[in-house]
């Protein structure tokens, strides 16, 4: 009998309109592979730049918050597996998949740690260095609460993973690291890409629903892009993402070169006819999709060190500079510098080749999820901590979701 996996997504995946759509793409490609039966389900609405998984065989359902409808749903479906997209979706349906599925393996996508990003949000807000007064938030012993509840969590970042373990002592049984899983960039992509003579202008990309992308757009616009326009008169930069709201278009302004573009229906287009990346990221967490795209499509970036975190233990496919002045220097540089823009481009092959190969991951998840589901209740009695917030939630969360319930009726 085929295996079934259920997959409940915080949204729908929108693989065009951010890194967790093409994330969760991957993960539907890895349970496709050892031949899982998958269903996706959502609470969230559709919107029009969902990608209609129906086309790659996968069953898609709607399904309701605080409604015992889910209850019935789960039992009849009886998946092997449930993987719940960020720690949102765990607390709100974990205690219904405990109570209805025991024996199911329960799987965290954290995506990223949601907790480490809003830390590095506030302390920018309160206008003091980031600290660990910034990581022990409501969030984190939400999320972290989260991670226990759960048979397993994938980690994105090797630096998410050396937190969980030093900072808050979660054992590694838990933890699985899994960063982007992509295909290899052969010889002959690596020969095809636009060469530095056929490129022009900069680009900076990323949904605009996601606040670190739009503070560093307003960051570009305000600070680093007037110097670096004042060495380049006649450079753009092109500002591409999902869903930009009216003070997003706002900071249209052709004179200045400072042009939004909005939403980029393909990425590898628009990044290949770039000849730079920039992502002046002043916070976050996770890997950043966008120099994923840029180093897949041979555009040598600038970077602030939040933005490269977790994507290098080699050389970068550009540089990390967190001052404005250090970062609109390399920049133009980078710009203007033929050899050093080629050198750099294939670091960022080299960075995707030996990084972020799916060949690499996919088959260290599966032996990592068979191991686990074959001692499950071994595992799950070595987890006392994950016993004891079971618990705990089970009674507060589920009957303040039963009520409601009823309160909706």
């Amino acid at each position: 009998m085929q295996k079934q996996v259920l997959i409940i997504g915080f949204v729908w995946p929108e693989p065009k309109s951010s890194a967790a759509g093409s994330r969760m793409m991957q993960l539907i490609e890895v349970f496709q592979l050892q031949n899982y039966q998958i269903t996706f389900a959502s609470a969230c609405a559709k919107t029009n730049n969902a990608f209609n998984l129906e086309t790659i065989g996968v069953k898609q359902v709607a399904i309701e918050l605080n409604n015992s409808s889910f209850d019935d749903f789960i039992k009849q479906l009886n998946p092997d597996i449930i993987l719940f997209d960020r720690f949102m979706v765990e607390e709100q349906f974990g205690w219904r998949v405990a109570e209805h599925c025991p024996n199911a393996l329960r799987i965290l996508d954290t995506e990223d740690l949601h907790f480490l990003r809003k830390g590095r949000q506030q302390a920018i807000k309160d206008g003091k260095p980031f600290d660990d007064s910034y990581l022990y938030s409501d969030t984190a012993k939400r999320e972290i609460a989260s991670i226990y509840r759960s048979d397993l969590s994938l980690v994105i970042s090797e630096v998410e993973i050396d937190l969980l373990k030093t900072k808050f002592k979660v054992e590694e049984s838990l933890l699985v690291y899994l960063p982007f899983m992509l295909e290899a960039i052969s010889k002959e992509n690596r020969e095809a890409s636009n060469p530095f003579n056929n490129r022009s202008h900069f680009i900076t990309i990323g949904n605009f629903l996601h606040e670190p992308n739009y503070q560093a757009v307003l960051y570009l616009k305000k600070t680093i892009w007037p110097m670096i326009r004042n060495r380049l008169p006649k450079a753009q930069l092109h500002v591409y993402g999902a869903y930009a709201s009216q003070k997003v278009n706002q900071l249209h302004n052709e004179k200045e070169g400072f042009l939004i573009k909005g939403f980029a229906d393909d990425v590898n287009e628009v990044m290949q006819s770039a000849k730079m990346c920039l992502a002046p990221l002043q916070f976050g967490a996770g890997l950043k999709g966008k120099l994923i795209d840029a180093m897949t499509n041979g555009t040598p970036c600038v970077m602030s060190s939040i933005a490269a975190e977790g994507m290098f233990n080699l050389n970068p496919n550009g540089f990390i500079e967190d001052t404005p002045e250090h970062f609109a220097e390399k920049a133009v540089e980078l710009y203007q510098n033929e050899s050093l823009w080629t050198e750099k481009q294939l670091n960022g092959f080299q960075v995707i080749n030996k990084r972020f190969d799916k060949n690499n991951f996919q088959q260290k998840l599966f032996d990592k999820i068979q191991k686990i589901t074959q001692q499950l209740n071994k595992h799950r009695l070595n987890n006392f901590i994950g016993q004891m917030l079971q618990h705990h939630t089970m009674q507060s969360t589920k009957f303040m979701s039963k009520w409601i319930e009823e309160k909706n009726k």
